[in-house]
């Protein structure tokens, strides 16, 4: 085993590569940067875009599209005939087009800057080409939503009234086109929430990210202008689109969308962004393209997973972790964190669903709504990855809508502590349509009146956690989240202990221990007492915050948590052939999914699992538990893989990986889905790339504990990172370490490797 550090792999076996043009949307590439990601595919000799941006939403809070671009050549060396190659380049982080046509070639490279919200469409041509590039949008005038197509907003399955997507406006301007979407400072779901779940009393103290929203952008290039408009139907939708010509063919020609959101009050201050936005983009022409390489190489250069030989079936394993990765690495940078029902690459919806007629803003599952139990799928593997920045946007929406969940608190139960809910819009309310209209005469208004739902606020506690372990793994100060942390454990404190003494004169049970009644084990088991994936988060949680530095906490603040973390309950067992097991609850009145929380303890609390007493029981529940062994499947979110990885069950890892991680049987192989939620399934993909990494290393204290769960017959070269700052790079071939590297060197010590055998 040497300890020289070995070469960094090419990315260049991983590149996607298609030979032939698309059918449709649903075979293109994702490409992407910043916060904006595209759809990138050439149909009937026309390359085509969907733009999308995080954080567009409108007044039902749909996440809408920013438009479809579509651009043509002419003389045209991408018609049908003509030889064709579409290529998306990872170590670059964009999409290369090229075409010939006899003796005339042309290449289309589609990029995006990292570090600003521009998109670029580079044309060059080894003869004159004209260039037509049409803006369209299908948002051209108001249009009606309904039946299924409200589940892209937030009324969902019980929309109120009438709900209408408000149009786009489109201007052409000489040699640009402006689009912008604006929703004004009139009534918007959020005003209907608020008046629903009875805070209008307290209206105008919470945060409202959806009034004067405006988002949109201009199309230009030089050299062109305006040439009118055209009407079509693609898919399902028909659009008007709005056209820029050259003014004279060219070899090179170079197109720019440049997009702004912001919220103003009025348009022309967000006239004045989007163009001090063109100014910037102008002033920086000569160093973004560089600065945008450098970016990807430093992402790519942090970490990988690279696996087998190529197009060996463990092969695309490690390719298909790296194509996901990329698609996260689109939103490194902003507002709002990465969807897990799509991300910014969705596509018309009947190419996933026939029976979803519906326009390209579909998406199931919502485009404001954040679902916590998915989005922590998408967010968990960056720790690994050393992508900690990518994991702010995620923590930056709660910390915006911590003020609100204190806020409902305080006023439907008097007492302290933020109360995030399950389904939880970008406001930090319940989702309406979770919430529900039809509520009995007196039903608790802080409460969601809905059997998967209901009593389902310890999501957030993994949150909270993945805060608190960036002080380990980044070295980050993270005293601006510990008020945060801080307010998610005072709710369970303060909320169960209310709701003790409404039911009796005693707040605690005869050991002194809060008593979690009612609650609930994931979505799963129902009006729960006890439940152990609430007991293992509060634990977890609580002791993780009391060892952060004394920096952090006060002596006062130390002993609180301190009392707390006696107070918190045991969890319970049950015995299946005479296995020990861990049960989901101590009681429980109804099984209602099918998720497994009674193994919450392996994954996401690890107070089970390798290095630990009590991995026997653990192990027992995955293989014993009859709703385990009914449950168990690798598809969407659903983390059976990661549980064995984490157990170190290494034919059982292997088996759900190879399933979890295997091409999508779309023509993008990342593009998994519509499992339970929407295509491409975000927390499909994140859960994969957990298991794997748990596959790889595993940290346990200060241990690290490498190839815990890894076939003995799969190679590969690793980098991941670790608590404490460390990184640890590997090589394994034909079941032997031949390269280790640990980062820095003292943590060596700390390594305990479990070689397959």
């Amino acid at each position: 085993m040497s300890g020289v550090r070995a070469q960094t792999p090419s990315l260049t076996s991983y590149n996607v590569v298609w030979d032939t043009p698309s059918r449709n949307a649903s075979e293109s590439m994702p490409c992407g940067g910043g916060d904006v990601g595209l759809n990138v595919w050439v149909e009937q000799g026309e390359l085509l875009l969907y733009v999308a941006r995080s954080g567009t939403f409108d007044h039902n809070n749909t996440l809408l599209k920013l438009g479809r671009v579509r651009v043509r050549l002419s003389p045209n060396p991408f018609e049908s005939g003509t030889r064709f190659r579409q290529e998306l380049r990872l170590q670059e982080g964009h999409v290369r087009i090229t075409g010939s046509k006899g003796t005339h070639t042309a290449q289309i490279d589609v990029w995006v800057d990292v570090f600003r919200p521009v998109v670029h469409v580079d044309i060059s041509s080894n003869r004159a080409v004209q260039t037509q590039a049409t803006y369209e949008s299908w948002r051209y005038a108001d249009r009606p939503v309904k039946g299924k197509a409200n589940h892209a907003n937030s009324y969902k399955f019980a929309p109120q009234g009438e709900i209408v997507t408000r149009k786009d406006e489109v201007q052409a301007q000489e040699n640009e086109i402006l689009f912008y979407h604006a929703n004004g400072s009139g009534p918007s779901v959020f005003d209907v929430t608020v008046r629903q779940q009875q805070l209008d009393s307290v209206k105008n103290q919470l945060y409202n990210p959806l009034k004067n929203l405006t988002f949109g952008g201009v199309l230009s290039g030089p050299g062109m202008k305006t040439a009118g408009t055209v009407e079509g139907k693609y898919q399902d939708t028909d659009f008007q689109g709005h056209q820029l010509v050259s003014l004279r063919p060219q070899r090179q020609q170079s197109l720019t969308i440049h997009l702004h959101t912001a919220q103003h009050e009025s348009f022309h201050e967000w006239e004045k962004g989007l163009t001090a936005l063109q100014n910037e983009s102008a002033q920086t022409a000569r160093s973004a393209r560089k600065a945008t390489l450098d970016w990807w190489k430093a992402f790519w250069e942090r970490s990988f997973i690279s696996i087998g030989a190529a197009n060996t079936t463990e092969w695309k394993v490690g390719r298909n972790y790296q194509l996901f990765r990329y698609m996260l690495g689109c939103n490194a940078s902003g507002h709002w964190p990465t969807k897990f029902n799509g991300g910014l690459f969705t596509y018309d919806p009947a190419l996933t669903d026939s029976s979803m007629k519906f326009t390209p803003d579909f998406r199931n599952w919502g485009g404001g709504t954040h679902t916590a139990q998915n989005q922590r799928l998408v967010y968990w593997p960056m720790l690994k990855s050393g992508d900690w920045a990518l994991m702010k946007p995620q923590f930056a929406f709660y910390q915006r809508t911590l003020a609100n969940a204190e806020l409902r608190t305080r006023v439907y139960w008097k007492h302290a502590g933020a109360s995030f809910t399950e389904q939880l819009e970008n406001f930090g309310l319940p989702n309406p349509a979770e919430y529900t209209w039809k509520r009995p005469a007196g039903y608790d208004p802080g409460m969601e009146y809905n059997a998967w739902l209901e009593y389902e606020w310890d999501t957030v506690l993994e949150f909270c956690l993945m805060m608190l372990e960036t002080e380990r793994y980044a070295g980050d100060a993270i005293q601006a989240y510990v008020p945060f942390i801080e307010s998610c454990l005072t709710f369970f404190n303060e909320h169960y202990q209310y709701l003790a003494k409404k039911r009796g004169s005693k707040t605690f049970d005869g050991a002194g221990k809060l008593i979690l009644y009612p609650g609930s084990a994931a979505e799963t088991y129902k009006m729960t007492y006890n439940a152990t994936s609430t007991i293992a988060a509060l634990k977890t949680v609580v002791t993780r915050l009391l060892e952060l530095p004394d920096s952090y906490l006060n002596p006062e603040k130390r002993q609180h948590w301190q009392l707390m973390l006696t107070r918190i309950p045991g969890i319970s067992f049950r015995s299946f052939e005479g296995h020990p097991t861990l049960a989901p609850a101590q009681l429980w009145e109804r099984i209602n999914n099918i998720e497994t929380p009674q193994l919450y303890p392996v994954f996401p609390w690890r107070t089970h699992g390798i290095g630990r007493a009590n991995l026997d029981t653990a192990i027992n529940t995955y293989r014993y538990d009859p709703d385990a062994l009914r449950f168990r499947s690798h598809v969407g979110w659903k983390q059976d893989n990661i549980f064995a990885a984490r157990l170190g069950l290494r034919d059982e890892a292997a088996r759900l990986t190879l399933l979890k991680l295997q091409d999508s049987g779309r023509r993008f192989p990342a593009f998994w889905g519509p499992g339970y939620d929407w295509t491409p399934d975000h927390n499909w993909g994140g859960s994969g790339m957990i298991g794997l990494q748990e596959m790889l290393l595993q940290a346990d204290g200060r241990k690290l504990y490498l190839f815990p769960a890894w076939p003995q017959n799969w190679d590969v070269h690793f980098k991941l990172h670790a608590p404490y700052q460390t990184t640890v790079e590997g090589v394994l071939k034909n079941g032997k370490l031949e390269q280790l590297k640990v980062w820095p060197e003292e943590r060596r010590k700390d390594v305990v490797l479990l070689l397959p055998e």
